[in-house]
């Protein structure tokens, strides 16, 4: 591969703590533990409703706030929760640990392991012929899910190669600033760029991969790496509304596809509750002008994929920041949570779940 005008950060081996998993994950950059302490935490799922009860024992619960649906086990264990409109599904499996040592002392403990339905949620869908072996399969799934296939990026993350023999995960960076944008952070270095491949989108648009941008990923282009190339969610070449993931951050906020779980009012949100492992969320990230002359402070200019609750109670995310150049859920450039008084706290505005 062509490495020219990249600096590559150097590798950190990373001591990883290993373990039987029901999912099987073994992701770079996190250690997967399942451990006697700290419990996992406790999700939020919203008012529940109406209950049914299907052949294979399983309850359905109708929830709200965002509508969707718990399937249960006899026990009354979670089993699932899928949001209606959503293609994201929030499986229960072994409690595993999320961490980032060289960013952070942070620890995300929980059991829920995301996975894509193959088609958006509805009412009633647990009644439809897909969704029972659907659900086993991806009970049962071996591969890495969003949130480990998301840390396989971070800093350290050793190379992997996919069947086609191009590196499909390892350490990226964030790759060359735009010259376009005041500060330089605008989307410039997409999935196909790290691949260091052309690409057709189904849309029209025909990409081809900048030297200088191989195995780099802006924010944007992380998301579309872990959910479209990786996890196979559809992608698009544009910023306009249609089927898929848009190019940028503030299309996929403002006409992605999924739920909306925090909507957008130009204010820091304060239903972080709302938030579930793998949703997507957004960020004011400085002055945008209008011709007017007035600021929108509904203008996005950063997305992460959100992971969990830390030990210390705050919500962390990750996502690809100049600061760590990459993928990074850690506090390189100053306290990175959802919660408190740092930067993304006050810029956060918006999450969307595919």
């Amino acid at each position: 591969m062509n490495t020219t005008g990249l600096t590559l950060r150097s590798a950190t081996t990373f001591v990883t703590a290993a373990l039987l998993l029901v999912v099987g994950l073994t992701a770079i950059g996190y250690s997967a533990v399942r451990l006697a302490q700290p419990d996992p935490v406790e999700i939020s799922l919203g008012t529940a409703g109406a209950t049914t009860v299907s052949s294979s024992g399983y309850t359905y619960r109708r929830l709200t706030d965002p509508p969707g649906t718990e399937v249960l086990r006899p026990d009354g264990a979670r089993v699932a929760v899928l949001t209606d409109g959503a293609r994201t599904a929030h499986l229960t499996g072994k409690a595993r640990t999320f961490t980032e040592p060289r960013f952070t002392n942070a620890k995300i403990t929980h059991d829920v392991y995301v996975r894509l339905a193959p088609q958006p949620w509805q009412a009633g869908a647990e009644q439809q012929s897909w969704f029972a072996g659907w659900l086993a399969t991806a009970l049962a799934d071996p591969n890495p899910d969003v949130l480990a296939t998301a840390m396989q990026y971070t800093y350290g993350a050793a190379p992997r190669k996919g069947d086609n023999g191009l590196q499909i995960a390892g350490d990226a960076a964030f790759g060359p600033l735009s010259s376009s944008d005041r500060d330089g952070r605008a989307e410039n270095s997409d999935f196909y760029d790290y691949l260091g491949v052309p690409w057709d989108f189904p849309d029209g648009v025909k990409e081809k991969p900048s030297p200088d941008r191989l195995h780099s990923l802006d924010c944007s282009g992380f998301i579309r790496m872990v959910y479209g190339y990786r996890m196979g969610f559809p992608l698009r070449g544009t910023n306009t509304q249609g089927p898929g993931l848009p190019r940028r951050a503030y299309a996929i906020a403002d006409v992605g596809p999924g739920t909306v779980v925090i909507p957008n009012t130009g204010k820091r949100p304060q239903q972080l509750d709302r938030l579930l492992p793998g949703d997507l969320v957004f960020f004011y990230g400085s002055p945008e002008i209008d011709a007017d002359g007035a600021d929108r402070p509904t203008h996005i200019e950063h997305s992460g994929i959100y992971v969990g609750i830390d030990d210390r109670g705050h919500y962390r995310f990750i996502s690809s920041r100049v600061g760590a150049n990459g993928p990074t859920m850690g506090d390189s450039g100053g306290e990175a949570t959802l919660d408190g008084t740092g930067h993304f706290a006050a810029g956060l505005r918006t999450a969307r779940r595919l």
